[in-house]
């Protein structure tokens, strides 16, 4: 490939890469009826947050982590291998053009947000490239023609205890979130983030998004705020345009806001308009321009809710009780939802939508979601969260879950099983 030549450091590294493993283990869901495959159940192992892409382009292929380093599943077989040997600080996405992954690494004795090195492997042939060392921050997104990466950083450290409690467990990619009440009782893992959260927007940390060309590393900083920049997003589509959030409780921010990767036009898509209203969670569809998110505008109602960047048209899909998710996603065709439950309905389930009016013009357009529970979560523990992902073909969803009593990698089928 074109970018394993000139000044980039190639490193071979087929010698470190292993022999693809047996087909793993596949079962019929005895609740809902449809096929599950245990992917890979190594200690250890990581699959990327939803909003980050894990697949070739061929869609041939989808990349996670594993403490020995990269590996790659066969989305046609579900045999795995060992891409890349190394010590990896964050595994990144998959090029959306090249059949490469994209990953961090950084010296042992930095810490999380420190300086950083941007590398890519190639997933066919094990050689990597150097793509750029970073100051710090993170590198959260990657635009569509793959000329540049973007991210976010802060420019001055927040107090130590709030940093300390931001940090996530480097085997297991999970948050550790602890603290106490008014009481000096030990609060719950939920309660321990929300007053974190509280601390961290407090302290107005300035910082800045940034991006970073792939072809020479050059960076670019884009805008600066105090507000508390975070899931930077390239759109899948146009390679200028960028989603991003206010980070924090999310009834005391208007979270989303999108921005061209030269600074210019920056716009918010979502203006609060009822205390305690709250919205996140926020992905594009595949066509690139429409936006999604999780939106509550008071606790009984809660919605699906999309913007068009292009056209300003609105959705409301109403959300039962027994829909709510940690995470939604979008099939690649956008006719179905995927979400991956909560604490009271614990599934990984397929949501279709329903409009209940044509759409009309300066109006949101509102609507019903019908389910299909693809497979049970009973055990599952959601202080780790599934993060499904949608195979590019539309057949399967993939997600992470400790149901069986240690985190692993599955995947279900959106077909029912005959």
């Amino acid at each position: 490939m074109a970018w394993i030549n000139g000044s980039l450091a190639v490193l071979a590294a087929a010698a470190g890469a292993a022999s693809p493993t047996p087909s793993p283990g596949t079962w019929i869901d005895p609740v809902t009826g449809h096929r599950i495959v245990r992917i890979d159940d190594t200690p250890g192992n990581y699959a990327l947050y939803f909003n980050y892409n894990p697949f070739t382009s061929q869609g041939d292929l989808m990349i996670y982590l594993v403490p020995e380093g990269i590996k790659v599943v066969d989305l046609r077989t579900w045999e795995t291998r060992l891409v890349l040997r190394t010590k990896v600080d964050r595994l990144l996405f998959a090029g959306p053009r090249s059949r490469s992954a994209y990953y961090t690494t950084r010296a042992a004795d930095v810490e999380e947000g420190g300086p950083f090195q941007v590398w890519r492997v190639d997933l066919d042939s094990g050689a990597t490239a150097k793509v750029a060392d970073v100051p710090g921050g993170r590198i959260e997104t990657i635009n569509a023609d793959e000329t540049l990466l973007a991210g976010e950083r802060e420019l001055a450290a927040p107090p130590p205890d709030i940093a300390a409690q931001g940090r996530r467990d480097p085997k297991t990619g999970a948050p550790t979130y602890s603290g106490t009440g008014p009481d000096g009782k030990p609060l719950s893992f939920a309660a321990a983030k929300g007053q974190w959260m509280e601390k961290r927007l407090a302290a107005r940390v300035p910082m800045e998004m940034y991006t970073v060309a792939i072809r020479d590393g050059r960076r670019r900083t884009l805008h600066r705020a105090t507000d508390w920049l975070n899931h930077v997003q390239f759109s899948p589509t146009d390679p200028r345009l960028l989603m991003f959030c206010h980070e924090g409780p999310w009834d005391k921010v208007d979270r989303i806001w999108t921005i061209r990767s030269d600074g210019t036009g920056l716009a918010k898509v979502h203006t609060r308009t009822v205390a305690g209203e709250i919205a996140g969670h926020e992905f594009w569809a595949s066509d690139g321009h429409t936006i999604w998110y999780d939106l509550r505008t008071v606790r009984a109602f809660a919605w699906l809710a999309s913007y068009n960047v292009k056209t300003g048209a609105r959705t409301q899909l109403l959300q039962g009780p027994d829909q709510a998710s940690y995470h939604f996603s979008l099939s690649p065709d956008g006719r179905a939802f995927s979400g991956d439950g909560g604490n009271g309905a614990k599934w990984i389930s397929l949501f279709r939508p329903r409009l209940d009016r044509t759409p009309q013009a300066g109006l949101i357009t509102p609507g019903t979601l019908e389910t299909e529970h693809l497979a049970s979560l009973a055990t599952h523990d959601y202080t780790l969260e599934p993060n499904q992902h949608w195979t590019p073909d539309g057949r399967w969803l993939i997600y992470r879950t400790n149901m069986e009593g240690a985190p692993a990698l599955y995947a279900v089928e959106v077909a029912k099983a005959r």
